[in-house]
């Protein structure tokens, strides 16, 4: 049985919605606040706004439930949820949820029978410093979400990570010799 959850109203549809359903870690959720609400460093210089949701109704909740609660919101993409396993993992990745998957639910099978067999992946982990370009590459139509899938897949962790970023330092190269 599905529980209901509450509506969730947002202000602005350019902030990406956070969604807390673990409440295990209060440490590693403030970890995760800063990391969304941190103003993003570089030439871009903008304030990171994010739309959280911290209620605990939303605890325990699956992912398709708050696709469900979630759908309700007509021009929004895609939702991040902060799990149990964003809460167990140092890296902190949040679940992604895609919410222009159910687009293809009336699809003709005529013509889509292999996408109807074989329906695009809806969910992936994202990094926190992330969400933002995920979420604006959604809204925008950018990129599909299966990009990002396949972004994770390529990463160590299957983890989608902000490829805008300031790369570290690999520091020194050797020197080549004489």
């Amino acid at each position: 049985m599905r529980k209901e959850l509450p509506e969730i109203v947002r202000a602005d549809e350019w902030a990406p919605l956070v969604i807390r359903t673990d409440y295990t870690d209060d440490d590693a959720w403030r970890e995760i606040v800063a990391a969304l609400e941190r103003a993003v460093e570089g030439e871009r210089g903008w304030e990171a706004a994010v739309h959280l949701v911290e209620d605990r109704r939303w605890e325990g909740a699956t992912g398709d439930e708050a696709l469900a609660a979630a759908a309700r919101d007509e021009e929004l993409s895609v939702v991040f949820l902060a799990d149990d396993v964003t809460m167990r993992s140092p890296l902190r990745p949040l679940l992604a949820l895609d919410l222009g998957a159910d687009d293809d639910e009336d699809l003709d099978p005529a013509y889509y029978q292999e996408l109807i067999d074989s329906p695009p992946p809806r969910e992936v982990r994202v990094a926190p410093d992330a969400v933002h370009m995920v979420h604006a590459n959604l809204q925008l139509a950018n990129v599909d979400f299966p990009e990002f899938v396949e972004d994770a897949a390529a990463d160590p962790d299957g983890v989608v990570r902000d490829v805008t970023a300031a790369p570290a330092s690999p520091g020194p190269l050797p020197h080549p010799g004489p």
